[in-house]
């Protein structure tokens, strides 16, 4: 009843399409989410983070209320958002993770079922935070759990129940699962974090029935093992040739390089394409990883039956200011210089928006979103970023943005096929960075670095913007306080929700960007909102409130702590402990 309902709720607000995803022999799904579930980390496969419900909007926007909310019992940041399927919601925690379910037919019920093991590991230590980014669904009924030390595990929807669970991560070795798994078909794919500890990154493929590793990718090393079959990208020089994941270290740097795969996955089903960016080289410190360092600081593109890479693209190479490649790649058909392209948006960290097309990794367009000193541009015959000199150096370097954080970092975009736009959380700091020497040892932090964050240009730490892919162009921009690290939903409604650091969600006018509605929620946002349709037919908002991360570790500082702490985090949040408290919170709202 409730799933026919859902599908009758879909035709009616005007959804690409209606019936649950279906598995296909090429491993690819071919059906968008029915419109009022949310069954992956980003919604659709494309990680647009759109929803075609329509009931919220900015005619209504006034009579939204807090409807009921839940205690998560964690004070630890609370990253990615719940799932929303056959009538159910999905929640997580931060470490040690836990898992949640409610029944939407009775909101404010507790939970009907909670899974919750011990981990086989003691707490691995981390540079910032243990937060888990979310769960991804399988149509069998099967929820994708990455447990943080190095487990992911499969449980059944509707009791909670172990199904099977594999060893992805390695804690001893610094390598950990703060990632959204994504299932693309019957292949759930996940990624790893570690590069802060010189592990070195890779991509992992498991059957979603039964948990038998199908491929894994790594990031640094031979071709055969990154999973390359000729030329990784015929478009540029630089990245054609055998072994560059070799060639472009010194010596064996390349075993603890990192290239840590802990962002947003995507995938294009007709492709059968998985997409996904690479973390920053370590150390921190260049000169002890001469060279191009590839394939860390890269868009990858793998084939999800046998993860060989279709193309690869470094974005920053040599990257001395720990920017990497891991935000997300939206997936979507785009028209450039009146030609239609099946286009990949991502906002890297480094301060440039890339328009590349999906099928051969070219970029067609490179531009700032944002103050980004570092380079002067996109060099469109090499595809390579053009180096200001200034910030080149070996040595300390003074005021370079974006700051290590990146000019957006982890908190996901959205992109409406109404306005065509995307919705841009993003940061406004630079930093100061002095190199040191590193000494690795597996599981032991390999930074090489200590790093000073500051406000960037006009002081303020954040703004949200609305980006136009097909020109490279700022349509509307405000202006925030602190970082945007709440991502971004955009609605058929023709709104924009986002959180901040401070704890506030707010709903914006699509079009214009004029504030229309906010709340105080009880602690600060690193998460990401959602939108459903429960059995009764009304559309809802979702958002779990939790401060911690990066950013989070100012509230955790001792007395003794020094600003350089955390990578710079310390000093450049310190005043977040006087507007928000750490502590997690389930809120939904409704009209």
């Amino acid at each position: 009843m409730r799933t026919r309902w859902l599908l009758l709720l879909a035709t009616f607000c005007g959804a690409a399409g209606t019936a649950r995803a279906q598995a296909r022999p090429g491993g690819a799904t071919t059906a968008v989410p029915p419109a009022g579930e949310w069954p992956a980390p980003g919604r659709d496969l494309a990680g647009t983070r759109f929803s075609p419900l329509n009931e919220i909007s900015p005619r209504t926007i006034a009579g939204l209320k807090l409807l009921w909310s839940y205690g998560t019992g964690s004070l630890k940041g609370h990253e990615g958002n719940p799932l929303v399927v056959n009538g159910h919601l999905y929640l997580h925690t931060p470490h040690p993770v836990t898992v949640s379910a409610f029944d939407l037919d009775r909101p404010g019920s507790p939970p009907t079922w909670t899974y919750s093991v011990p981990s086989r590991d003691p707490a691995p230590a981390v540079c910032c935070d243990v937060g888990s980014r979310g769960l991804a669904w399988h149509p069998s009924g099967k929820l994708y759990v990455p447990l943080f030390p190095g487990d992911l595990a499969a449980i059944d929807a509707s009791t909670g129940k172990e199904i099977w669970r594999v060893r992805n991560g390695d804690p001893r070795a610094g390598i950990t699962m703060p990632a959204a798994p994504l299932v693309i078909g019957d292949v759930v794919i996940v990624g790893v974090a570690g590069g802060e500890f010189g592990a070195r990154g890779y991509l992992t493929a498991y059957d979603a029935l039964s948990g038998k590793q199908l491929w894994r990718g790594y990031s640094t090393g031979g071709d055969a093992e990154v999973l390359i079959a000729g030329a990784a990208n015929a478009n540029y020089q630089s990245l054609r040739g055998r072994d560059l994941g070799l060639s472009s270290w010194n010596a064996d740097s390349w075993t603890r390089g990192g290239g840590a795969t802990w962002g947003w996955l995507t995938a294009d089903p007709e492709l059968n394409l998985v997409y996904y960016g690479t973390g920053a080289p370590a150390p921190l410190n260049p000169i002890q990883r001469l060279g191009d360092n590839k394939w860390t600081a890269s868009l990858v593109a793998r084939d999800v039956t046998t993860g060989q890479v279709r193309w690869a693209l470094q974005l920053t190479p040599h990257d001395a200011w720990g920017y990497d490649a891991s935000n997300e790649n939206l997936l979507v058909d785009l028209a450039i210089g009146g030609r239609p392209v099946k286009a990949l948006v991502h906002f890297d960290r480094n301060g440039f928006a890339y328009t590349i097309d999906r099928i051969s990794g070219r970029i067609l367009l490179a531009e700032k979103y944002g103050p980004a000193n570092w380079a002067s541009k996109v060099d469109a015959g090499s595809g390579l970023p053009i180096v200001d000199s200034a910030y080149a150096g070996p040595g300390k370097t003074s005021g370079v943005c974006p700051s290590i954080m990146g000019m957006k970092t982890f908190q996901p975009s959205a992109y409406s096929p109404v306005s065509k736009l995307f919705y841009v959380p993003v940061n406004n700091l630079c930093m100061d960075v002095e190199p040191g020497a590193a000494a690795f040892s597996a599981g032991r932090p390999y930074l090489g670095a200590t790093i000073r964050i500051m406000p960037g240009p006009g002081g303020n730490r954040g703004r949200f913007i609305a980006w136009d892919a097909t020109t490279a162009k700022i349509v509307w921009e405000v202006k925030e306080e602190f970082p945007a690290f709440g991502g971004a939903l955009v609605t058929a409604g023709g709104l924009v929700f986002y959180g901040t650091l401070d704890g506030w969600l707010k709903a914006l006018d699509a079009t214009t960007g004029r504030e229309l509605w906010r709340f105080k929620t009880p602690s600060g946002i690193i998460g990401n909102p959602i939108t459903f349709a429960a059995p009764d037919g009304r559309q809802y908002l979702a958002i779990v409130s939790g401060v911690g991360g990066w950013p989070g570790q100012a509230l955790y500082a001792s007395a003794t702590s020094k600003p350089t702490d955390a990578l710079g985090a310390v000093g450049a949040f310190a005043d977040l402990a006087n507007v928000t408290n750490p502590g997690g919170v389930l809120l939904v709202f409704g009209l």
